[in-house]
């Protein structure tokens, strides 16, 4: 399992970052997947565990950061 204290680092020493913009975050976690969003209130706990990555994602690519490779069992979907 990662380790949230190393993403919560990854974040905060972005090379080009000096602090986190709070509105850019608010803007992104209300542009993430909604069942990333919901799931964090789920009651299994590795409902919350998988929303709480899906949701880290997604930050940490709106802040430049290389996303981590999708799971191999996850299906493209074409838009």
């Amino acid at each position: 399992m990662r380790s949230g204290l190393a993403m919560l680092f990854f974040l905060c020493s972005h090379m080009d970052m000096d602090r986190i913009d709070t509105a850019r975050v608010a803007e992104t976690l209300l542009a993430a997947p909604g069942w990333a969003r919901v799931g964090l209130t789920a009651p299994t706990s590795h409902m919350r565990v998988e929303a709480a990555f899906e949701l880290a994602r997604v930050i940490v690519e709106s802040v430049g950061g290389s996303p981590e490779p999708a799971h191999i069992d996850q299906l493209g979907l074409s838009l």
